[in-house]
C-alpha cells in the first residue's frame, strides 16, 4: 500500500517474519482461487520472500479484530481476483453484447465465475497491491493509530482497508490502463479525516448547531456530490455515444504533446479547461483522452443536466453535479472545498468549462473565477504541491445546435434539458458537420503562475462561498466566517490573471476553420451577394495574411481551389447559413436572411486572430481624421503628431474592447500592433513623420482586404445601443440590468429596421451584457446622487460622450468598409 505511505522498504532488504494477505473477494470462487494461489506459492513468488501467510478478509471488522492489535510487524499485502472482458481486436472493453449474458464481464456473477475458470482461464488473474509493514501503516495514520491505543480500533482498521483498496486500484491500472482510474471509498475517507471532522466541529460551534446533525448533513452532501465512477458504465457510454458523434464529426486532434502531458500526470493532477461551444464538448474531449489512455476526468457539470437518464449515467462516468446556489450553507461549502482538495491531492484529473456556460457568440466568454478559487485554496493549504492547467480548444467546423443558440441571443427562452431535449440532440447529430478540431495548449503551473501574479500562497482559515459553483461564478459577497472576507486583493487578482492566462492559452491554439473564413468574407458585405470569383478575391489576401503570420488553421488551403470552395458554400447552404441564387448567369452567395448570428458564430471562433489588424485600421483612420487641413475624408495633410494620435486611439479601442477580447499588457500590445504595421508597410519605421499617415493608409488600402468592419462592427454597434439607452435614462434612476438588456433587444431591432445597425448579429443579449459591463466599468451605470446637481450633470454628460464616441467609431468602421475591395463599385461583375 505504497501509494498511501510514500514508499516502503523492499522485502528483500528487510525480510518480514510473517505476511498478512488482505483478501478482497466477493464469492467463494474468488476466495478459492486466491487460497489455492497462495498455497501453491504464488504470493511468495510475487514478493520474493518465504514467510508464513495469514489470510484475512478485506473488511474493517476482520482487520480490527485480527490485525491492528498485533505486536509483531507483518508485511500487509492486499490481494484480489481481477476479471477481464473478452479480448476483441486487441482491446478488452465491455460491450452491450456482453450484457446479453446478464452479467458484468468485469464483475461476473458466481455461476459465470465458475464457468470462466474452466472455459476461459485468460479472463482472470490474481492481483496483488503494493505491500506495507504494519508499523508503516501506523506511521501513515497517526491519529487513527492513536485512537486505537485508547481503545477504538475501527478508525485505524478503516484506514488500512482504504489503503489496501487504493493499492489494488493502482495495481489494476497497470493491467487495464490509466483510462480506468476511478476513486473508491471517497466519502468514507473524507468523513474519517480528522482535519475535516475538526472543521465540522468548528462549524457546529460557530453556528450553534448539533455536531451530529452537522456531520449527517456533511455525509449527505458528500454522497450527493461524489462522482460514483463505474468502469463498465464508462465503457458502455463511450460505446453508445461514439457512433452518434462519429457520424457527425471527423475529430482532428493534435496529439503531439499528449505523451509529455501523460508523463506529467504521473506527478501532478491535470485540470482540463476547454472552450465551451456545444453540449458535445465533454464527449469529444473524453473520447480523445480515453483513446490516449488518460484516466477519466471528473467533470464539474451544471445541475441542468441532472435529469434522468443522463444524470445517473453522467455521475457514473465522472460528472460532479454541484448545487446551483449554496451561499450561506457553510456545511456544503466545507464539503465542496474538501472534495475538491481531495481529488487534487489524489491526482485525479478535473475538467470544467471556466466560461460558465456555452458561448452564444462563438468566441471565448469572460472567465468565471469560482472553481479557480477552490483550486487556489487547495494550493494555498498545501493540499497539493501543484496542479497543471491545460487549456483546450474545441472548434467545430459546423454546429447543429446553432439555431437554438441564436434564438437565445435575441431574447428567446432556453429550452429546458430533459428527455425531449436529449431526443432532439441525438437526432441533430445525424447530420454531417465536418471536422471538430481539438488542440491542447501548453500546461500552466498553477502554483508558479499564482506566485508570479502576486498571490502570497498562504492559507486563509476557512472556505470559499459561491453563488453558482456549477458555472464557476465569482465568489459571493463575503459572509461571516468565510474565506471571502479573508481573500485580499492580491489573491483575487492572482486568480483572475490565472484565468486570463488560460483564456490566452486556448486562443493561442484555436485554429482558423474554412467556415470561419467564408463567413468572415460574406459578413463583410452589406445587402449584397458575391460571385464565386468575388469570394475568392476576398479570401486570397486573407489567407496570405494567415500564412505570413503562421496562424494555426484547419483545412483552409482548400479554399484556394474553386471546386472545394463551392463545396464549403454548399454545406453552409444546407445548414441554412448561406443562401445561393442560381437563376442568373452564375451563382451568387450571401448570408441567409436572418442567419447573421449563426454566421457570426462561425466567424467569431477565429475572430481573435484579426482583432489587432482591425484596431490598427481604425487607429490609422483616426490619425487621418485628426490631420489638419485635410482637403477630403481619407486624405492626410502634413501632421507630425499623426503617429501619436494613432497610438492613443489604439489604446482607447483596446480599453473599449477589454470585456470582449483578451488583450496583453500595454507593452506587449504595442509590440503586436507594431508587428501588424510591419506586415502592412515593412518600411514604415523609415518614412518621414509628415508623410507617415498617408503612406500607411496607402499600404493598408493596397493590401487587398480590410478587417475593421468584418471583425469589430457588431461589438461596437451593440455598445452603441447600450450607450444610447443609458444616455436616454434619467441619471438619478437606478438601472435594472435585465430590464435594460431586454430594452436593448427591442430597440436594437428598431435600429436594424432604420438601417442604423449593420446586421442582426449586433442584436445579442450576450453582446449587450458585455457592453453593460463596459459602461459600468466607466462609471456610467450607477445612479447619480439626486441631491448633487454636479453629480447628475456629470453623469448625463459622460453618458452622452460615451454614445458620441461610439458613433464616431461607427463612422470610421464605415470608412474602413468603403476602402475594402469587396465593397468598391468599380470592377464588379455585373
Amino acid at each position: 500500500m505504497i501509494e498511501n505511505l510514500g514508499g516502503a522498504p523492499s522485502p528483500a532488504d528487510d525480510p518480514p517474519e510473517s505476511v498478512v494477505a488482505l483478501v478482497d473477494s466477493a464469492s467463494g470462487t474468488e476466495r478459492e482461487l486466491i487460497g489455492r494461489w497462495i498455497a501453491e506459492g504464488g504470493l511468495a513468488a510475487e514478493l520474493g520472500v518465504r514467510a508464513p501467510v495469514t489470510q484475512l478478509d478485506l473488511d474493517a471488522a476482520a482487520v480490527a479484530g485480527r490485525l491492528t492489535g498485533r505486536t509483531d510487524d507483518p508485511l500487509v499485502v492486499p490481494v484480489r481476483v481481477l476479471w477481464l472482458p473478452p479480448e476483441r481486436d486487441g482491446v478488452r472493453r465491455v460491450t452491450f453484447g456482453d450484457l446479453a449474458l446478464l452479467t458484468n464481464p468485469r464483475r461476473p456473477n458466481r455461476l459465470a465465475q465458475r464457468r470462466l475458470v474452466g472455459r476461459a482461464p485468460d479472463r482472470h488473474l490474481i492481483l496483488t497491491g503494493a505491500g506495507a509493514r504494519l508499523t508503516q501503516l501506523r506511521a501513515n495514520h497517526p491519529e487513527a493509530a492513536a485512537l486505537h491505543r485508547t481503545g477504538s480500533a475501527e478508525p485505524f482498521a478503516r484506514a488500512v482497508v482504504r489503503a489496501a483498496v487504493v493499492a489494488l486500484e493502482r495495481a489494476e491500472r497497470t493491467v487495464i490502463g490509466d483510462r480506468y482510474k476511478v476513486p473508491r471509498l471517497v466519502a468514507e475517507e473524507i468523513m474519517d479525516s480528522p482535519e475535516f471532522l475538526r472543521r465540522l466541529e468548528r462549524i457546529a460551534d460557530e453556528t450553534g448547531a448539533d455536531p451530529q446533525d452537522v456531520a449527517r448533513r456533511a455525509e449527505k452532501a458528500l454522497n450527493e456530490l461524489v462522482a460514483a465512477q463505474s468502469r463498465t458504465v464508462s465503457d458502455l457510454f463511450t460505446q453508445a455515444m461514439r457512433p452518434v458523434h462519429a457520424s457527425t464529426w471527423k475529430v482532428d486532434c493534435d496529439e503531439s504533446g499528449l505523451a509529455a502531458l501523460r508523463d506529467l500526470n504521473r506527478r501532478y493532477p491535470l485540470v482540463f479547461l476547454p472552450s465551451h461551444r456545444s453540449y458535445v464538448d465533454a464527449f469529444v474531449l473524453g473520447d480523445v483522452l480515453a483513446r490516449n489512455d488518460f484516466p477519466p476526468n471528473h467533470v464539474v457539470g451544471g445541475a441542468n443536466l441532472r435529469f434522468w437518464p443522463m444524470g445517473p449515467i453522467a455521475r457514473r462516468t465522472g460528472t460532479i453535479f454541484i448545487r446551483r446556489s449554496f451561499a450561506g450553507d457553510t456545511v456544503y461549502q466545507a464539503v465542496v472545498e474538501e472534495y475538491f482538495g481531495y481529488l487534487l491531492a489524489r491526482r485525479f484529473n478535473l475538467e470544467w468549462y471556466f466560461e460558465g456556460g456555452r458561448t452564444r457568440t462563438g468566441k471565448l466568454r469572460p472567465p468565471r473565477y469560482g472553481l479557480m478559487n477552490y483550486l487556489a485554496a487547495a494550493i494555498r493549504r498545501d493540499r497539493v504541491a501543484d496542479a497543471l492547467l491545460v487549456p483546450v480548444s474545441i472548434t467545430y467546423e459546423r454546429l447543429n445546435e446553432l439555431g437554438a443558440i441564436a434564438d437565445e441571443q435575441v431574447g428567446g427562452r432556453k429550452k429546458p434539458e430533459g428527455i425531449a431535449w436529449l431526443a432532439r440532440y441525438v437526432r441533430n447529430q445525424q447530420h454531417s458537420a465536418g471536422h471538430v478540431y481539438v488542440r491542447f495548449g501548453d500546461p500552466i503551473s498553477a502554483r508558479d503562475r499564482l506566485a508570479t501574479h502576486g498571490d502570497p500562497l498562504t492559507a486563509p482559515p476557512v472556505t470559499i462561498p459561491l453563488h453558482r459553483t456549477d458555472t464557476g461564478e465569482r465568489p459571493a459577497r463575503a459572509e461571516p466566517d468565510t474565506l471571502g472576507e479573508h481573500l485580499g486583493e492580491r489573491e483575487r487578482s492572482a486568480v483572475q490573471r490565472l484565468a486570463f492566462d488560460v483564456a490566452v492559452g486556448i486562443n493561442a491554439v484555436t485554429p482558423i476553420t474554412a467556415n470561419a473564413l467564408v463567413t468572415l468574407a460574406l459578413l463583410g458585405v452589406h445587402d449584397r451577394a458575391l460571385t464565386l470569383a468575388e469570394v475568392c478575391e476576398v479570401l486570397n489576401p486573407v489567407m496570405d495574411y494567415i500564412a505570413d503570420r503562421d496562424l494555426p488553421r484547419g483545412e483552409v488551403a482548400k479554399l484556394r481551389d474553386e471546386h472545394s470552395l463551392v463545396a464549403v458554400l454548399e454545406q453552409l447552404s444546407l445548414a441554412k447559413v448561406v443562401t445561393i441564387y442560381r437563376g442568373g448567369v452564375q451563382p451568387v452567395y450571401a448570408i441567409e436572411p436572418g442567419a447573421h448570428l449563426e454566421a457570426a458564430f462561425y466567424r467569431n471562433s477565429a475572430v481573435h486572430w484579426f482583432v489587432d489588424r482591425a484596431i490598427l485600421e481604425l487607429a490609422i483612420l483616426a490619425a487621418v481624421e485628426a490631420a489638419p487641413d485635410a482637403p477630403a475624408a481619407g486624405a492626410v495633410g502634413p501632421d507630425a503628431d499623426a503617429l501619436d494620435i494613432g497610438w492613443a486611439e489604439a489604446y482607447r479601442l483596446r480599453d473599449l474592447l477589454k470585456f470582449e477580447f483578451f488583450f496583453p499588457d500595454r507593452m506587449e500590445f504595442a509590440e503586436r500592433i507594431t508587428a501588424e504595421m510591419l506586415l502592412v508597410d515593412p518600411a514604415w519605421r523609415t518614412r518621414p513623420r509628415n508623410t507617415l499617415g498617408s503612406e500607411i493608409l496607402a499600404a493598408l488600402t493596397g493590401s487587398g482586404f480590410m478587417m475593421a468592419h468584418r471583425v469589430l462592427r457588431s461589438f461596437f454597434d451593440a455598445q452603441l445601443v447600450v450607450a444610447e439607452r443609458l444616455a436616454d435614462r434619467e441619471p438619478t434612476v437606478e438601472i435594472d440590468h435585465k430590464e435594460l438588456i431586454a430594452e436593448c433587444v427591442s430597440v436594437g431591432k428598431q435600429m436594424l429596421l432604420q438601417k442604423r445597425l449593420h446586421s442582426t448579429e449586433s442584436v445579442s443579449t450576450e453582446l449587450f451584457g458585455s457592453a453593460l459591463k463596459l459602461a459600468a466599468n466607466h462609471g456610467l451605470v450607477e445612479a447619480a446622487d439626486p441631491d448633487s446637481e454636479k453629480s447628475v450633470t456629470a453623469l448625463a454628460e459622460a453618458r452622452r460622450d460615451f454614445a458620441d464616441r461610439l458613433r464616431t467609431i461607427g463612422i470610421r468602421i464605415s470608412q474602413a468598409a468603403a476602402l475594402d475591395p469587396s465593397n468598391r463599385t468599380e470592377g464588379r461583375t455585373r
